[in-house]
């Protein structure tokens, strides 16, 4: 019995550079959010001057490390989802679908840690849901439009299409 799988190892490999791409480009754009956040708060990078185990800074890779899985994760679906279809509706919807689950886990776990008092404060406030989304949004919105600008160029292709079209483009 032969099956005729679309899971090539092109198709494969093309995968793993979507995730590269997407991880790297949600982790950048997370990490500048996090040092743009800390200088509006704090006024200063200077967290970043102390040692290199202290607790801000573990927050912050960790943070950043989260993102990139994120973005990786995102980009495969993405790439999936997408595939050879122009709908604007399907790839707005994969941005928007990664937004919301990531920024209402955000919120979620923000409110777990408050005392009960507080999360009726956090449910009146729209404040941290819209804060915690709008970060996400960016981040997927962003990694949305590097990876439409690889196929454009077909530096990676969705999946579907030939894996091989996007060497073959530049000889």
């Amino acid at each position: 019995m032969t099956s005729s799988s679309s899971f090539t190892a092109a198709e494969r490999i093309m995968s793993l550079k979507a995730a590269t791409v997407g991880g790297l480009c949600t982790g950048i754009v997370s990490l500048s959010i996090a040092l743009l956040h800390r200088w509006l708060v704090v006024g200063t990078l200077s967290p970043l001057s102390g040692s290199l185990m202290s607790m801000a800074n573990l927050t912050l890779v960790v943070n950043g490390a989260i993102a990139a899985l994120s973005g990786a994760l995102f980009a495969l679906t993405y790439r999936y989802a997408v595939r050879q279809d122009n709908n604007v509706q399907l790839k707005s919807g994969v941005v928007l679908a990664f937004t919301l689950v990531r920024g209402l886990a955000l919120v979620d776990a923000g409110s777990a840690i408050l005392l009960p008092e507080w999360r009726c404060a956090i449910a009146q406030h729209f404040w941290p849901f819209a804060a915690a989304c709008g970060e996400s949004f960016v981040m997927f919105g962003l990694t949305a439009i590097v990876l439409n600008i690889a196929f454009q160029r077909q530096w990676l292709t969705p999946f579907g299409q030939s894996a091989s079209l996007s060497r073959d483009s530049h000889r």
